[in-house]
């Protein structure tokens, strides 16, 4: 039995595509507070049940959303959903990466509320390798300290992390 802690690894085209389209890509997000009926998720998602339930199927065939359970409720059936996993990871060898996260943080980004451009900066910073190390394990901690719940009162962010060797050319010591 695969363990749900562990994040799933995205390694499939189908995976990518699932996930590249704006809505599931907010319907994931949505999933990662609880598991949500297909009615939840058409009032969050402020769409109709028909796309929604669309979405929800391209989600479970890439293997990233599950049916949690079902009840009958006025002569029907309703459904609950969850993720799969409570995190995703890239494949290393899936051909993409940094750029398919890029895009997905930008669309997050410029559909968001004005007043968020403080809180974005490009920094550079000079580490050893032992540094950068220690400066990842940090940050993937603290990001887990703060997914493992949602507060109350607390409002959404997201935070795209990468700690990556930038390609900035070494001058040499002055004189």
């Amino acid at each position: 039995m695969e363990d749900e802690q562990e994040p799933l690894v995205l390694h499939t085209s189908a995976q990518f595509r699932a996930l590249g389209h704006p809505l599931r890509h907010r319907m994931v997000n949505v999933l990662r507070q609880r598991p949500a009926t297909m009615s939840e998720l058409t009032a969050a998602l402020g769409s109709t049940k028909g796309t929604i339930g669309y979405h929800v199927r391209v989600l479970r065939e890439a293997g990233l959303v599950r049916l949690t359970d079902t009840r009958q409720v006025r002569g029907g059936t309703e459904q609950c959903f969850a993720l799969a996993r409570k995190a995703f990871t890239l494949d290393e060898h899936a051909g993409v990466g940094a750029e398919f996260l890029l895009r997905a943080a930008l669309a997050e980004m410029l559909s968001s509320r004005p007043g968020n451009a403080e809180h974005t900066a490009l920094q550079h910073l000079w580490l050893t390798p032992d540094e950068a190390r220690a400066l990842a394990a940090r940050l993937a901690s603290f990001v887990h300290e703060k997914h493992a719940a949602v507060d109350s009162g607390a409002e959404p962010y997201g935070l795209l992390l990468s700690l990556y060797r930038a390609d900035i050319p070494v001058l040499p010591l002055g004189e």
